[in-house]
């Protein structure tokens, strides 16, 4: 299979990427059981459009790296992460490589915050195409908010939806 690199990225990325997709969930579960199913051995296994295992060994931190496989491996995703929060229930990863062409970059974002009915994960996309690709990304903008639409309901089944 042939990888295409994308570009690093930093904290700021969440602000400057060109297309950018927030979903907040409030959840009945607290806000540490929500942590330990993203973070634990088998994250977002939930998510029936996600297969995703670490490739690097625990304990996990900035520098993990995971590999995720999308609807079934059409698409396949080497992760870095570069923010890992234990105290503040947050991580990020930006995509290293990628088995389609269609990114120069790619990121997302977890944070989880304590609510008084259990809890709050904001969840986060942002990317920005590869050059040339621009067209075909938009085009298949209703496929991504249909794939990520499917994230945050399996999510809201697996935790419990607060409304």
């Amino acid at each position: 299979m042939h990888w295409f690199d994308l570009d690093p990225i930093d904290d700021s990325y969440f602000d400057t990427a060109d297309f950018v997709y927030t979903y907040g969930m409030d959840l009945r579960a607290g806000a540490d059981e929500v942590w330990r199913g993203l973070t634990g051995a088998e994250p977002l296994s939930w998510c029936r459009l996600l297969d995703v295992h670490y490739t690097s060994a625990a304990p996990h931190s900035t520098a993990t790296t995971r590999v995720a496989k999308v609807a079934g491996g059409f698409m396949q995703l080497r992760e870095q992460f570069f923010v890992w929060d234990e105290e503040q229930r947050r991580h990020a990863f930006y995509v290293k490589q990628a088995n389609v062409p269609l990114f120069r970059s790619f990121a997302e974002d977890y944070r989880v915050e304590p609510t008084p009915t259990g809890c709050r994960f904001v969840w986060t996309f942002a990317f920005t195409p590869r050059r040339g690709f621009g067209v075909p990304v938009l085009l298949a903008l209703p496929v991504n908010k249909a794939l990520f639409a499917s994230f945050v309901r399996d999510t809201r089944k697996h935790f419990g939806a607060v409304n």
